[in-house]
């Protein structure tokens, strides 16, 4: 295991939230990331779908690098891994799999979480060196199915359902074998007031610990 990895799978334990913060602007990303670190999230992605992404990411991976791992979201192409890592990402998160974004992240040695929807996808994930499997649309992806899909994934692979989750549903996701969950538009969104991001960042953080102390 990397130091990276080692990194990686210490924030998760800590932590199992992701932070999507889609749509943010450079110059309010540090108070954002700093208001979720003070609520306990270790993991923060920016989607590249955000406006000037690459330099909200240069800016939290030098502010915020020791206290929380960074990563880009919506990452489709080998070209923006490149960029991604010379912004100082050290996790990628995309909502497909492609085996170009899966040799670059190798090629880096950087942290690699795609999106998949079926058992097939899923196992074409992990082969081809996936860190960890975002259950993406988790709308359509119920508790049922993650049991289903845990029965047959091994223990050992980290499976985040991201798309609809909120703190009233997840615990069922949890219960199912969900290791962690990524949360956006519940979390953060444009124009959002801290106080109100701080607020849905408690009720997630209680949820979790509460779905961590009620599962068998």
């Amino acid at each position: 295991m990397t130091i990276l990895e080692k990194t990686w799978a210490a924030a998760l334990e800590k932590m199992p939230l992701v932070a999507i913060l889609r749509g943010i602007q450079p110059e309010e990303a540090l108070d954002v990331a700093n208001v979720l670190i003070d609520q306990g999230f270790t993991i923060i992605e920016v989607p590249l779908n955000s406006p000037k992404p690459f330099q909200t990411l240069q800016r939290m991976s030098r502010n915020l690098g020791d206290r929380a791992m960074i990563g880009a979201g919506t990452v489709l192409c080998e070209e923006d891994v490149d960029t991604c890592v010379e912004a100082g990402c050290e996790l990628i998160i995309a909502p497909n799999l492609d085996p170009d974004v899966a040799a670059a992240c190798a090629r880096h040695k950087v942290i690699y979480c795609p999106g998949v929807a079926t058992p097939t996808e899923a196992f074409a994930a992990i082969k081809s060196g996936a860190h960890a499997i975002k259950l993406f649309p988790a709308e359509s992806i119920t508790p049922s199915i993650v049991r289903a899909l845990r029965a047959v994934i091994p223990s050992s692979v980290t499976m985040l359902p991201v798309g609809g989750i909120s703190p009233d549903n997840l615990g069922d996701f949890y219960n199912a074998g969900a290791t962690g969950f990524g949360i956006g538009s519940a979390l953060y969104k444009s124009g959002k007031p801290i106080e109100e991001i701080e607020s849905a960042a408690k009720a997630f953080v209680a949820a979790l610990h509460l779905a961590q102390q009620t599962t068998p």
